[in-house]
């Protein structure tokens, strides 16, 4: 029996990236053996085992041959015949298949140092094709490791296209494909990850309402960078600058999913795309069986954004519509994170990446006034059942007009 690390602890170290998981191949042993030494078995589909004291996985060196369709369709051979190599062959890219023996040896046959050392992520055999599922990951390796300055092999992008063509990405199920999305939109620079898929054609498959939004303009004037696709693009980048919640980041992916409905003959104008895309984000969140909680940001995100780029216009009336609609008396934090989106939404347009965002913050202390209105004294003066509703409205609405009086006061004296 020989053990060897292998993967992703190897790649991170050569990387000088701190390693989270250790995973490890075993050459030369059997079912029995590693249960005999204590190991635990939590495999399904191949023998995979628990170090009885670390807890990192052990898994018997396989190889796989195509018998199916989608990443599951293998059958599996770990027999104590399979070689190190030959388990290396199965992997997705050569920064991928490496190992470390105990003594530190790293046993490299398809040259994962020098595609380290190159910042190229390729495939190590014609093999990767047989798994759609390689698309994705690809692409979240991409993404992962942009800001090292990675790209992908010509090579492996043809191979990528071609799965897309073959339509073997049909085959994966949806939620293996949300959690590489979820994970790439987690990580840095996610927008990586969606480009990636837009260039392999792998949008069109499981993200149509966000694929046709490349090509379709927005008004100059607001909209330097034009396009909506690269707009979307640009939001990502700036919701991952302001927050780590995938919520967020999620809602800057699909806000604009509206402008995609929008007739061409009205271009550039998107006039009423923020209710237009509340239907197309319930479909594609239901096709990737999203989350509740992102599906649920973002809705809000889409139909409400504009209302708080026009902050310093509405009545107060209207803002205490708005907080009544978003329900931000049962979820804050929720209507917190909504403003979050937008202000990535305000600075994800070329020459607005550094621009101030008042209006989320003037909303929010319009929040802070109405939310200030005690209901219990409401109660104590005698009104009841649909009379609170009524008198909790009006008094909201008067701390958000005596709020608005005061900023506009203080606006002028700064002005002067």
């Amino acid at each position: 029996m020989q053990k060897y690390l292998v993967g992703g602890a190897v790649r991170d170290s050569l990387l000088g990236i701190p390693v989270k998981d250790r995973d490890w191949v075993v050459v030369g042993s059997s079912p029995k053996q590693m249960l005999d030494e204590g190991y635990l078995p939590v495999g399904a589909d191949f023998p995979v085992f628990l170090h009885p004291q670390s807890k990192e996985e052990y898994a018997l060196a396989r190889t796989e041959k195509k018998i199916g369709t989608g990443y599951t369709g293998f059958s599996c051979d770990t027999s104590k015949q399979v070689t190190l190599e030959q388990d290396l062959l199965r992997r997705d890219l050569t920064i991928n298949a490496m190992a470390q023996g105990i003594d530190g040896n790293i046993i490299d046959p398809f040259n994962g140092q020098q595609d380290l050392a190159n910042k190229i992520l390729r495939h190590v055999s014609d093999a990767f094709i047989e798994d759609p599922l390689r698309v994705l990951r690809v692409a979240r390796f991409a993404a992962r490791y942009h800001h090292l300055g990675f790209s992908i092999a010509p090579e492996t992008l043809s191979l990528m296209q071609q799965i897309v063509a073959n339509q073997e990405l049909a085959n994966l199920s949806a939620e293996r494909v949300w959690l590489e999305t979820a994970k790439s939109l987690e990580g840095q620079n996610g927008q990586v990850y969606i480009s990636v898929l837009k260039e392999v054609g792998a949008l069109d498959v499981w993200f149509p309402e966000l694929a046709v939004l490349w090509g379709i303009p927005n008004p100059a004037k607001w909209h330097p960078e034009i396009d909506t696709g690269v707009h979307t693009l640009m939001v990502m980048q700036q919701a991952e600058k302001l927050s780590d919640k995938l919520t967020v980041r999620y809602a800057a992916l699909v806000h604009d999913l509206g402008k995609g409905l929008t007739p061409p003959e009205k271009w550039p104008s998107h006039h009423g795309h923020e209710k237009l895309g509340i239907n197309a984000i319930k479909t594609l969140s239901a096709r990737l069986k999203v989350p509740n909680e992102c599906r649920d940001l973002a809705i809000l995100m889409s139909e409400y954004h504009s209302h708080i780029h026009r902050a310093f216009d509405l009545k107060a009336s209207t803002i205490l519509s708005l907080l009544n609609k978003v329900d931000v008396w049962r979820k804050p934090d929720r209507f917190k994170d909504f403003l979050i989106a937008c202000t990535a939404d305000a600075r994800g347009r070329t020459h607005f990446e550094n621009a101030k965002y008042a209006q989320a913050d003037y909303i929010w202390q319009a929040y802070g006034a109405a939310s200030a209105v005690d209901i219990q004294q409401i109660i104590g003066k005698g009104y009841a059942g649909a009379q609170i509703k009524q008198q909790l409205d009006q008094q909201r609405t008067a701390a958000i007009g005596q709020f608005i009086q005061n900023y506009k006061t203080k606006a002028d004296e700064y002005s002067q």
